[in-house]
């Protein structure tokens, strides 16, 4: 996708307008100029030549926003050739790249824009404690530089069941909890080191260049956020304990049992991305899985991401999650923000995506109806001003 090309005006009127940043506008108009929004509102005026698409009925509403997905690096009906999400080789790589094995020709991705996800990030997997770098992407591109937004993104770790489980079936280090801790601790003890030699110089002879603590050392620096995957009430009280001792920005991933600590949660401004939803209790650390979950954590003041973790739930059904969020009690206006402007934030692109406001990208899509009802679908998708959906509903471009 050429991001870049100038684009005629486009104006979207009619509709029912969910900016998310602010309240809905009724027979509203998104006018839409070289791939950013112009204008939002009611009596906005659309220029002669603009390209028109009645949206009388029907629902506008930013792209939706899921920021933990492993599209790309595990791919659907593909099997072993298509399995690049762990690197689990080490227990430490930081140096390893989600971008480096993204294959835009997944078939998730189509899925993703018929969605209206239109803004994935794609992370490693938790078979490592430390397991590499995280890319926020379009949802459509023919390769993955032209799809990218920004990388890294974030740097994902994991705490709990998957690293005890692959290490400890080698019966090497980590085996236990305490094992992957300490071996979390010992990696960001070592990148400070790094980090140290790198400052003083040394007299003149810094250390050899390492991928892995330069990648480390970005989170060191708060440039990056740490990605922690965690379910249970005790690895998140870890996950608390450790960005303490190093000071990095922290979010949550999957926060199953984040409602134990939500209020710990709540006052230091973690964010908890939950997820997968729509998935049975396949392992211990997702007993206490609920539908229930997310609107206890935005009652409690957290602030909430809901993600579908694809392929473990299709990526299509990231709204249909947040609907059965809202039936369980979450507030709307919560999930309509928890599937776009607060991914958008955690991601860093919160300055261009999650919300129908003027300078943002043009990244929007046009649903049947409420996108919290699950009977309603995408009837058009534009990225950065760019269809990429329902402008021949027979033969989609993705």
């Amino acid at each position: 996708m050429d991001a870049t090309a100038r684009r005629g005006p486009l104006a979207i009127v009619g509709g029912r307008v969910v900016p998310v940043a602010g309240p809905p506008v009724e027979d509203g108009v998104v006018l839409v100029a070289d791939g950013r929004i112009e204008a939002v509102g009611r009596d906005v005026r659309v220029p002669e030549g603009a390209e028109r698409v009645d949206a009388a009925g029907k629902v506008v509403l930013p792209g939706l926003v899921d920021a933990h997905t492993h599209l790309g690096v595990h791919e659907e009906a593909e099997g072993w050739a298509g399995q690049d999400t762990n690197e689990m080789t080490d227990p430490v790589t930081p140096q390893v790249r989600a971008l480096d094995a993204i294959n835009p020709a997944d078939l998730g991705f189509a899925d993703a824009v018929a969605g209206g996800v239109l803004t994935v990030n794609v992370n490693p997997g938790s078979g490592n404690p430390i397991g590499g770098q995280s890319a926020a992407i379009r949802s459509a591109g023919r390769t993955v530089d032209e799809m990218l937004l920004r990388a890294p993104s974030g740097l994902k770790s994991a705490l709990g069941e998957n690293p005890k489980r692959v290490y400890g079936d080698r019966k090497q280090l980590p085996s236990t909890r305490l094992g992957t801790a300490a071996v979390i601790r010992d990696a960001l003890v070592k990148t400070r080191n790094y980090l140290d030699k790198l400052d003083r110089g040394d007299d003149g002879d810094p250390p050899e260049r390492d991928l892995r603590w330069e990648a480390l050392g970005l989170v060191l620096a708060g440039e990056i956020p740490w990605r922690q995957h965690c379910h249970r009430a005790d690895d998140i009280a870890t996950a608390l304990r450790l960005a303490d001792e190093f000071g990095y920005r922290l979010v949550i991933d999957h926060g199953t049992e984040a409602v134990l600590l939500a209020d710990r949660l709540a006052e230091r401004g973690v964010p908890v991305l939950i997820g997968p939803l729509l998935t049975s209790r396949s392992k211990v650390e997702l007993r206490n899985r609920s539908l229930a979950n997310p609107g206890r954590l935005a009652a409690a003041g957290v602030e909430l991401g809901i993600i579908t973790d694809h392929p473990v739930v299709p990526i299509h059904l990231l709204h249909v999650q947040a609907a059965l969020a809202v039936r369980e009690g979450l507030d709307p206006a919560a999930a309509l923000r928890a599937v776009t402007l607060t991914p958008a934030r955690v991601l860093g692109l919160d300055d261009r995506l999650g919300s129908l406001e003027p300078g943002k990208d043009a990244t929007l899509c046009v649903w049947s109806g409420d996108p919290l009802d699950a009977r309603s679908r995408v009837e058009a998708a534009w990225i950065e001003g760019r269809q990429v959906f329902g402008a021949d509903p027979d033969h989609p471009p993705f």
